[in-house]
């Protein structure tokens, strides 16, 4: 079993920048893939990021070209940094992570983009 803890969110401006971050329970070595997801009211779950063993990337379309998601073993953490963010990125964001195969989800992290 692993818990994700995303943290990180926040209110930010148009075309502004964001890192988040979602720190694990246990190592990460074996909890693949790992990604970010987002949910905006009344809208359902889509995907932002994931990155998968051997560190393969896959992003949704609506956020290519402005994150990158990365990872650091040593710490036990997933990383997602978010640039020239739009108000359309306003949603909770939700780190996943696969182990043995079980998913595994954090509670969420607010991002809110507005001037």
């Amino acid at each position: 079993q692993v818990h994700l803890v995303e943290s990180g969110g926040g209110l930010v401006k148009p075309g502004g920048s964001l890192r988040l971050s979602c720190a694990a329970s246990r190592s990460i070595s074996s909890l693949y893939p790992t990604g970010w997801y987002r949910q905006a009211p009344g809208k359902q779950r889509e995907l932002v990021a994931t990155v998968s063993y051997g560190g393969s990337t896959n992003y949704g379309n609506s956020v290519k070209g402005r994150c990158t998601i990365f990872r650091d073993n040593a710490k036990n953490t997933t990383y997602l940094e978010m640039n020239n963010l739009k108000p359309e990125d306003t949603a909770v964001y939700y780190c996943k992570g696969v182990l043995r195969g079980a998913t595994y989800w954090g509670q969420g992290a607010q991002v809110t983009v507005s001037s």
